[in-house]
Formats: C-alpha cells, sequence, structure tokens
C-alpha cells in the first residue's frame, strides 16, 4: 500500500534539520504496523510525511514516498505520490493525532466536528438522517448519542479519543495513521482504545500504522514492529518475532525496559494474536 523509498524528510525553516534520515519501509495491505523509539527518533515525522503533511516547513530532501489507492470514480488500483495525499485525506487516509484537546475545536460541538471532517459523498441526505447514522456508529465505540450535543471539554480524555477514533473510521478508509492515541491514558481507558482500534482494523481489513513510544502498546496489538532512533530505522520484523530474539542492542534496550512480573512481561497481546 505505501512504499518509503530512502526518503530523508526535515524541516527547512533556516537551512535543513534532518529528523528521518534515509529510511526505507514497505506498508503492506490488511496490517497493523508499529513504529516505536524514543522522542525525537524521528518517528512522528516519518508518521507525517506518510499522511503528506508538509506545513509547518516539513519537507522531503531526498528520496519518495508513493501509496496504491482506488479511484472513485473509475473503481481503479492508482498509484500517488505523497506530494498528492492531502486529496485522500479523511477519504482513503485518516489520521488519529495525539493530544485530543488540542485537535478537537473547544468552541464547536462534537456533532458539527465530526460532519465537517466527513467528504462530500458521505454528506447526502438530510442533517437528521446523517445524525442517525452518526449516531449508530458512535455506539459501536461506546459512545452515546447524547455525546454529538458536547463540547469537547464536557467529555473525558478516553471519551475524546475515542471521538477520534472513530472520526477516522466513519469512511472506512483504506489507511488509518495513529500517531501516540494512548498517550495520557491511563492503563484501563488505554487497553479499550487499542481494543476498539484492533476491531475496526479487522473489520475494515484496512491497515493501521501505529506510533508509539510505548513498547508495550505494541506487543500489544501491531503485526510489524519498526523500531526508530536518531531518525534511522534500527531494526524492523514481525513484532513476535522481534521481542523473542532482538537483534539491535537499541531494541534490547527498549525491551528489556518493560515492567516484569514474577519474570514476565506485564503485558498481554489484545486481540491481534501472538
Amino acid at each position: 500500500m505505501i512504499s518509503i523509498d530512502n526518503v530523508t524528510v526535515g524541516y527547512g525553516t533556516v537551512g535543513f534539520i534532518t529528523a528521518v534520515d534515509q529510511v526505507s519501509l514497505t506498508i503492506g495491505d490488511n496490517e497493523i504496523v508499529g513504529i516505536a523509539g524514543e522522542s525525537g527518533s524521528g518517528k512522528s515525522t516519518l508518521m507525517r510525511a506518510i499522511y503528506g503533511d508538509f506545513s509547518t516547513g516539513l519537507g522531503i530532501k531526498s528520496g519518495t514516498i508513493a501509496g496504491r489507492f482506488t479511484d472513485a470514480a473509475s473503481d481503479q488500483t492508482i498509484e500517488k505520490p505523497s506530494s498528492q495525499f492531502r486529496d485522500l485525506w479523511w477519504d482513503q487516509i485518516s489520521y488519529i493525532p495525539q493530544g485530543s484537546m488540542s485537535v478537537l475545536n473547544p468552541l464547536m460541538k462534537i456533532e458539527q466536528q465530526v460532519v465537517d471532517g466527513l467528504p462530500k459523498r458521505e454528506r447526502g441526505g438530510s442533517r437528521k438522517d446523517l445524525r442517525a447514522r452518526i449516531a449508530k456508529f458512535l455506539a459501536g465505540f461506546g459512545l452515546e448519542e447524547n455525546v454529538l450535543d458536547a463540547y469537547p471539554h464536557q467529555l473525558s480524555g478516553g471519551m475524546r479519543q475515542r471521538v477520534l477514533v472513530a472520526i477516522a473510521a466513519f469512511v472506512n478508509p483504506r489507511l488509518i495513521l495513529a500517531d501516540e492515541p494512548t498517550t495520557a491514558l491511563d492503563v484501563v481507558v488505554q487497553k479499550k482504545i487499542l481494543l476498539m482500534m484492533v476491531e475496526i482494523q479487522r473489520r475494515l481489513q484496512n491497515t493501521l500504522v501505529l506510533v508509539s513510544h510505548d513498547l508495550g502498546v505494541h506487543y500489544q496489538i501491531t503485526d510489524r514492529l519498526v523500531i526508530m532512533y536518531k531518525g534511522k530505522i534500527v531494526e524492523a520484523g514481525r513484532t513476535a518475532d522481534i521481542f523473542a530474539n532482538p537483534q539491535h542492542d537499541y531494541t534490547r534496550n527498549l525491551i528489556a525496559s518493560l515492567p516484569r512480573l514474577h519474570g514476565q512481561r506485564a503485558v498481554d497481546r489484545v486481540g491481534a494474536g501472538a
């Protein structure tokens, strides 16, 4: 689905500051791919480049990012460079950013924010019918219809995050990019969000790319794992294989830092299989 070929990405406001250095990666159809690494490793910058968000000075210095998507008019598979991904936002590509309060408009009710995020093809019919469709969809995330009439500050952090996940999934996108979607949530709410994302990916049979500094999160739900360090990919492979036999010292240190209980890692797989 996404092909990243020897790409260098950085910020060019004054000169050029490299954040992702000569990275190559293939992201396939119908899989959950995790990107892990400490703060400053380049994982969120790579995610923005995959999304095609080249605002605020972000740019590709060398290499290419391209994707295969379905053309709505012809129903044919088409190739697009990342510079054209913006045309697919909230249609075939959805993005779940970190920090729900910094993303949701504090002055706008949830219903309007959901509607504003929909492509034109999803806005047909009456507003009443559209609200009913949205409410039914939100119910699958454990959210009652009255959430649509609330402002973001009236919802808990977990509820706001579920709203963001629901908005991203409502249009049945082929690719969902999630950047630290469970940061600052308690472990119980975190697990609910992760289970929800796995269920969505299985139901839609799409691709989910998950950025998190928390290796325990990746252990729970990802099929493949990419480890980044200082802007480079230092290890990549099946998540189970990396945890069983890490090859890079940095990966070993990350895994060793996971909490243990009676000699076992204090995390469990949730819904993704071993």
